[in-house]
């Protein structure tokens, strides 16, 4: 009965280091996905890219801040090839179709322009500072129904978006 009782201590202080060395990768593993990484490069809050938009409080007051990526495609015929530059992220803006005014007001957009984008069905978006004359595109909002990206808690789903 003695090696019995030495055997299962032996099992018991075993299952136990065991137990211990995963409670302990778990904990390391947590601690290392949830350390925040406050540097410039890190854009995966909303609230950073709120805060890193142009004008930042009329942009999220008027519309909503942006990720802008722009990017340059090549098309050769002979061979038929399609050559993709690496995109350039920088912050910007996209207004309701309801404050477009705000650009009318600084001559950033003429009544043309806002003609021409109205008929397309499309709104305004800018990167740069509005006091320093910003690049302003008319752009056009794609159909949230068909991006498929899973539902992820805590996110929007596409029900929840807005027109602008």
């Amino acid at each position: 009965m003695n090696s019995r009782s030495n055997s299962s201590g032996f099992k018991l202080t075993t299952l136990g280091i065991f137990g211990g060395i995963f409670l302990l990768g778990i904990a390391i593993g947590i601690a290392l996905s949830s350390s925040a990484n406050l540097n410039s490069g890190n854009v995966a809050s909303r609230s950073y890219i709120d805060r890193s938009a142009p004008n930042a409080e009329m942009c999220v007051q008027y519309g909503a801040s942006a990720i802008v990526m722009e990017t340059r495609t090549f098309l050769t015929m002979n061979p038929f090839t399609v050559y993709v530059s690496q995109p350039t992220m920088q912050p910007g803006c996209v207004l309701r179709k309801e404050n477009w005014a705000v650009l009318e007001k600084r001559d950033l957009v003429k009544s043309e322009d806002v003609r021409e984008c109205r008929r397309r069905m499309n709104t305004f978006g800018y990167t740069g500072k509005l006091e320093d004359r910003p690049d302003v595109d008319c752009i056009y909002q794609t159909d949230n129904q068909r991006i498929s990206f899973p539902n992820i808690k805590g996110s929007q789903s596409p029900e929840d978006t807005q027109d602008f």
